[in-house]
């Protein structure tokens, strides 16, 4: 629909979308747009900063998700986001869990338009970067459009020019964020009427996107398409969005060279925060779903989550996978 620069991009997820994650899934792709977990902004306020912001440079273009509702502490941890090199500061408003709601941020900001607003601007006037907002398209029982049209309407003003838009409502009791993700129905429609009714903003869509023909009929309405679980659970589906979506002609790699490309990342993560503070685990981790759906791929998939072989921390043993799976094959 348009040339956006998020065409494409894997949303922040909780435990998953950390930065090795994030590396493994540039190996993949070149041109999509990666996330990181939501880092809450008494984390960057009172915490350590590096441990919470550090990343990889060729993660490009990468975006820092900030949770938070305190306009003053979002501005402080905006700025830090830049400082550190990030490409965009996305607000949450979408997620429904009741430990994010204990702080007053995530889906419940949503009734609280003005607040976010005043959240936005002041980010944006402590940033030069983008500054970006996830948001689900109702909360609990409100399904009426006008509902989340407003919301959009209100923080447009304050200079917001993107919306992640989750097309689900976010019900703040009663459910898991898990059920969160499942039970809400889909409603598409309404974040396509999003793009008629505001055709000057960014409005990318996200939930329950699993195909590249899924993809390429939701950017017929919208600017751009995020995927999350798909993404994370069957991540060679990405391989094919550089030169689908993006125009890029550069020969995809293997999924073994994929794996090769990984062991100097891996090793030089063991070198510089190992043994005690980084464990081969917590890379390989995220690589388990990338034979997903090939012959032997659970023969790739045992031998990564072995414990007494991954204690071992030796990176050599995701090829060795990789010939594993190939004979079982």
């Amino acid at each position: 629909m348009t040339n956006s620069k998020r065409k494409l991009s894997v949303a922040p997820m909780m435990d998953w979308t950390d930065r090795h994650c994030r590396v493994f899934h540039r190996k993949i792709t070149r041109h999509t747009w990666l996330y990181t977990e939501m880092v809450t902004t008494g984390a960057l306020v009172h915490g350590d900063v590096a441990r919470h912001l550090r990343y990889s440079a060729e993660e490009h273009p990468v975006a820092l998700q900030l949770g938070g509702s305190d306009p003053g502490e979002l501005a402080h941890s905006a700025r830090l986001g830049q400082e550190w090199g990030y490409d965009e500061i996305n607000l949450n408003c979408g997620c429904p869990s009741e430990r994010v709601q204990k702080g007053a941020f995530g889906a419940c900001l949503m009734a609280e338009p003005q607040l976010v607003a005043d959240c936005v601007k002041a980010m944006r006037d402590a940033v030069s970067i983008d500054v970006t907002v996830k948001h689900r398209i109702g909360i609990d029982k409100v399904e009426d459009p006008a509902f989340v049209r407003d919301f959009v309407g209100t923080i447009a003003d304050a200079g917001c020019r993107t919306f992640i838009v989750h097309a689900r409502n976010a019900i703040l009791k009663g459910l898991s964020p898990k059920e969160n993700r499942e039970i809400p129905p889909l409603r598409y429609e309404v974040a396509y009427d999003l793009k008629r009714q505001f055709p000057d903003l960014e409005i990318i869509i996200n939930g329950g996107v699993k195909t590249d023909d899924e993809i390429a009929l939701h950017l017929e309405h919208v600017d751009g398409v995020m995927l999350g679980r798909e993404a994370y659970h069957n991540p060679w589906i990405m391989a094919g969005w550089d030169a689908r979506f993006y125009g890029d002609a550069a020969t995809a790699k293997t999924r073994r060279q994929v794996l090769e490309e990984m062991l100097p990342y891996i090793a030089a993560q063991l070198a510089e925060f190992g043994p005690h503070g980084l464990k081969l685990n917590s890379i390989t981790r995220h690589m388990l779903g990338l034979m997903a759906g090939l012959p032997g791929a659970r023969a790739f998939r045992q031998l990564l989550s072995d414990p007494k072989r991954l204690a071992a921390g030796d990176p050599a043993l995701l090829l060795e996978a990789a010939d594993r799976m190939a004979r079982a094959a």
